[in-house]
């Protein structure tokens, strides 16, 4: 079990010694800290590890707080400790062996606090995992990003949620709303790890033209500004293998210190309500409602070819 004290250096965390470094400086405009940040991220790992395991982490960084710039990191740092699992994986869109990139997989608490100290506050993942041996596996997971255009907000996506999660339940798909902790929500759902990556992402397609021809006022699938205002973008491409997305649990990097937070199909359903997850609501959302994203952990069922 981890200890964290604000004025301590070291944390003893699972065997491991981490030396850490300002814990008392301010990342975000609330007022959280980089202490906060490590507490929260001991305090989500029991739900937040699962949903990582086995899959490669590109990090967003902000090193002086979320006022100032950040940067996307994808190889690990110089420095990593030599405990934290990591995997070389050909560059996306490169040809084979030309680039590659050095990932870490977080497995541990002593990886998150690692991370955490880096200032990583925004963890994105692909919708595949690595096996034991680095190899790439086909998709275990489906998901449909939901963005609001100027003039729309959570309402709205909600109402497109709702309409897709239908169309999925069809397909035998079990959907997991995710606010984001930025503008939009995501819906996340396990499918069976048998499918190459291009068979999910043209479902993914054809599932927002379906939901597009539902709701022709409120939905688009292309992402040219001129269309989308007050209407919620169906972003399908996520599913392609090259791409990541945040995980369900992380930190994101906004003003405030907000989360990428499962949400139950009832708060959705009052979508005037709805609102991003701060940090310091998770702990009584974990206790309320227990974990709303372990369905993704579960085999799902294949996705329709046509």
């Amino acid at each position: 079990m981890a200890h964290v004290a604000a004025a301590r250096t070291y944390l003893d965390v699972d065997g491991r010694h981490l030396s850490v470094s300002n814990l008392d400086k301010v990342l975000y405009s609330d007022g959280t800290t980089k202490h906060d940040v490590i507490t929260y991220y001991l305090g989500v790992a029991a739900v937040l590890l699962p949903l990582l395991a086995g899959r490669p982490v590109t990090r967003k960084r902000w090193p002086n707080g979320t006022s100032q710039g950040a940067f996307f990191e994808k190889n690990v740092p110089r420095g990593t400790p030599d405990w934290v699992r990591t995997v070389t994986l050909d560059s996306p869109g490169s040809t084979k062996d030309r680039e590659q990139i050095t990932y870490p997989v977080l497995t541990t608490l002593a990886d998150l606090v690692w991370m955490a100290n880096l200032a990583a506050l925004e963890l994105h993942v692909p919708q595949w995992q690595v096996g034991p041996r680095g190899g790439v596996r086909a998709p275990d997971r489906l998901v449909v990003d939901l963005d609001p255009g100027e003039g729309a907000g959570l309402a709205e996506c909600a109402e497109v949620a709702g309409v897709v999660r239908a169309l999925l339940a069809a397909d035998g798909l079990a959907a997991v709303p995710v606010t984001s902790g930025s503008k939009g929500l995501q819906l996340y759902a396990p499918v069976a790890a048998t499918q190459d990556a291009s068979v999910v992402r043209e479902y993914a397609h054809r599932l927002a033209g379906r939901a597009a021809a539902e709701l022709p006022d409120l939905v688009v699938t292309r992402m040219t500004k001129a269309i989308r205002g007050g209407k919620v973008l169906i972003d399908w491409s996520q599913n392609t293998a090259a791409k990541t997305t945040i995980t369900p649990w992380s930190l994101r990097g906004r003003d405030a210190a907000t989360v990428a937070a499962p949400r139950t199909w009832e708060e959705l359903a009052d979508g005037a309500a709805l609102g991003q997850v701060h940090r310091t609501e998770v702990a009584d959302r974990l206790a309320t409602h227990g974990d709303l994203a372990a369905v993704l952990l579960e085999r799902g069922a294949r996705v329709p070819t046509r």
